[in-house]
């Protein structure tokens, strides 16, 4: 490996500062700044508006069920795509980075078309049975699910990858189940990748705006998230809103990754 001199090494490092901060850090910094500019009244007021209340619980409450699902079949589908072989796997794994490439109003529309009740591909059966997905929670789940559906997956499979199944197998040949070997042997070894891809996929989940905006029809105090609300208070030009709502979810997303990074042992990075 050829060692670069030090001029060349500053400035390689120079460089990389100065554009994530030029993307991140000062856009992130106007927007505190803006959100405190006049003091902490903005974010008090957003706090005690209902509306803004309703729209950060659910934004919780949708981001929690995706991250949940995210994780029982991210989890799943690592353990298959890792440890199995079967007809159709490089399809598979092909097919769980299309939310990386598809923009999220693309997924929005592609599942109102296929839920819609009216006119639908599944809908009116669904609904017939009492049912509604569309402008109503469920669609919304399922829309965060499948924005944020590969973050997990790709965090756990190179740690199983670099693990090995001798550990797994020596477990099995001892006479332990599969559950006892998943508890006691594979998810102890994958644990800080499953972390991460839990935080990942909840900063995603939380920050999710296209395709849930197609498939909740934005209906305030009802199907409007935090991310909707930023959108419907800037247009309104109720700026200080909107900025502090966009405050509150940056630092939820910042917050879990600094988490991360302070519970994460050395040995792990």
């Amino acid at each position: 490996m050829v060692e670069a001199s030090t001029p060349v090494r500053w400035a390689m490092r120079l460089l990389a500062v100065g554009w994530v901060g030029m993307l991140v850090a000062w856009p992130v910094g106007l927007l505190v700044r803006r959100t405190f500019g006049g003091g902490p009244g903005p974010l008090v007021d957003a706090l005690t508006d209902p509306h803004v209340q309703y729209a950060l619980r659910l934004t919780a409450m949708v981001a929690g069920w995706a991250v949940v699902i995210n994780l029982v079949f991210g989890v799943t589908i690592a353990l298959l795509l890792v440890r199995y072989e079967f007809p159709g796997k490089r399809v598979l794994s092909a097919l769980i980075d299309v939310p990386l490439s598809v923009s999220p109003v693309v997924v929005g529309l592609a599942l109102l078309l296929t839920y819609n009740g009216r006119d639908g591909v599944v809908g009116p059966t669904v609904e017939a049975a009492g049912l509604r997905l569309v402008f109503d929670l469920p669609a919304m789940v399922m829309a965060t699910c499948f924005v944020a559906l590969p973050l997990v997956i790709r965090e756990v499979v190179p740690v199983l990858h670099e693990i090995g199944d001798d550990q797994e197998q020596a477990a099995r040949s001892l006479g332990a189940n599969a559950c006892q070997t998943f508890w006691r042997i594979t998810l102890p070894s994958i644990r800080w990748a499953v972390v991460y891809g839990v935080v990942l996929s909840l900063a995603r989940s939380v920050g999710e705006f296209g395709a849930v905006k197609i498939v909740s029809g934005n209906i305030t105090g009802r199907t409007q998230t935090a991310t909707l609300v930023v959108e419907q208070q800037y247009q309104n030009f109720a700026q200080d809103t909107a900025y502090a709502v966009s405050f509150l979810l940056i630092l939820v997303s910042v917050s879990c990754l600094v988490v991360v990074a302070l519970l994460r042992p050395a040995r792990a990075h």
